[in-house]
C-alpha cells in the first residue's frame, strides 16, 4: 500500500543516509517507526515501584511514621486563632 508523506527534505536526506548505513529502506524504518507507536499507546500505565525511583525521589515519598501524640484537633484550633484571631 502506498501512503504519501510530507516531510522536511533536509530531514529526507538525513533519514536516507541512516538507512543507507543500516542497509535498509526508508519505509522499513517508516513502518518500525510506526509499529513502535502503536505498541506503546496499548500498553498499559505501569506505575514505578520505589525500588525504581531514584534516591531524591525516594526521600520526598517515605514520610515515615505519624507522632503518636499528635493532637489534630489542637492544632487545627490553634491554626484558627492564628488565621482570624479567635
Amino acid at each position: 500500500m502506498k501512503l504519501t508523506l510530507n516531510i522536511d527534505p533536509g530531514l529526507i536526506h538525513q533519514i536516507k543516509e541512516v538507512a543507507k548505513k543500516k542497509n535498509t529502506s526508508l519505509s522499513k524504518i517508516t513502518e518500525g517507526l510506526f509499529k513502535k507507536v502503536i505498541d506503546t499507546e496499548s500498553e498499559p500505565f505501569q506505575m514505578k515501584s520505589l525500588d525504581e525511583l531514584d534516591k531524591l525521589a525516594k526521600r520526598f515519598s517515605i514520610a515515615g511514621d505519624p507522632v503518636p501524640d499528635f493532637d489534630h484537633k489542637a492544632e487545627y484550633h490553634n491554626h484558627l486563632e492564628q488565621k482570624y484571631g479567635v
